[in-house]
């Protein structure tokens, strides 16, 4: 059901980039990586229709997921304002899952990343997207 689509990942360490791209290529999705929110930003920015969605971890150096989100949002494009955002994040107590959609994000994902929350979620999400 993800075949074809895209996700944008941003996510500052490796090795969790790593999982998530190896949890998630047996669904046919393409991934593109950025390793904070200010590289995540500049992506989005020059190819918004290109992404069905976006995995943002909240946490990054130069600038974090909620700071990205929130000029993702600031764009005022139609897609910078539909695009669904998903937080990845160690937290998850009421106020942090508040914060995260206060920024504009749709949903979280905890972590560590659990396999049937990735891929559910990013195939409730990304079939959102764009129209085949």
């Amino acid at each position: 059901i993800l075949r074809g689509r895209y996700i944008l990942l941003a996510e500052d360490i490796e090795i969790n980039r790593e999982i998530a791209i190896t949890l998630l290529q047996s669904t046919g999705v393409k991934i593109d990586c950025a390793e904070n929110g200010e590289q995540a930003l500049i992506m989005f920015t020059e190819n918004e229709d290109k992404y069905d969605l976006i995995l943002m971890d909240v946490q990054m150096p130069s600038m974090d997921g909620l700071e990205a989100t929130r000029r993702i949002r600031a764009l005022g494009t139609e897609r910078a304002r539909s695009i669904p955002i998903i937080a990845m994040t160690a937290n998850v107590f009421k106020e942090d899952i508040a914060a995260c959609e206060a920024a504009g994000m749709v949903d979280h994902i905890g972590k560590p990343i659990d396999v049937d929350e990735l891929i559910s979620k990013a195939v409730e999400y990304a079939g959102r997207g764009k129209a085949d």
